[in-house]
């Protein structure tokens, strides 16, 4: 366990877009990133911060992150949301996703969230069972529902 989990500085965008890519792969969605390290610097460090950022550092490396925002319930007031949480497939059963998770979580009680939302796919069942043993409730009754970049278009074009 000689890692640290700490907030990301600008300089781990690069090794935070190599695990985003990692994960895709592992999503079977090697092709589907689109945001460049360019993007998270100017999204997570700019004048607009749209994203908080954690990083699990061992030896001067990037093995893991947690990717949070906020959002907001009309039903019970701040969220925070869980965008991705990676660790590298070398340091999986170390305990690093447990650490990670723990920083989002403290840092919502915090922020005074009401709850944390995240996603996570249907086959995944090793990391729908790390949830489930965390205590989280995996609502397997809701469908994620996204217009994409082209979508928002066509809709926008019919109105």
């Amino acid at each position: 366990m000689g890692y640290t989990i700490r907030d990301a500085v600008v300089g781990d965008m690069s090794e935070v877009h190599a695990l985003i890519k990692e994960l895709a792969s592992f999503e079977k969605e090697a092709n589907a990133v689109e945001v460049t390290v360019d993007d998270l610097v100017r999204d997570g460090f700019g004048e607009n911060v749209l994203f908080h950022c954690f990083v699990a550092e061992e030896d001067s490396r990037i093995v893991g992150m947690a990717l949070i925002y906020n959002r907001y319930s009309t039903w019970k007031g701040p969220i925070i949301h869980l965008e991705d949480l990676v660790v590298a497939e070398t340091m999986r059963g170390t305990g690093l996703g447990t650490a990670l998770l723990d920083a989002v979580v403290s840092y919502a009680a915090k922020k005074g969230a009401k709850r944390i939302n995240w996603e996570v796919l249907d086959w995944n069942e090793p990391a729908i069972a790390f949830y489930e043993k965390k205590g989280a409730k995996v609502m397997r009754d809701w469908d994620v529902v996204q217009l994409d970049e082209k979508g928002i278009q066509n809709y926008l074009d019919k109105i």
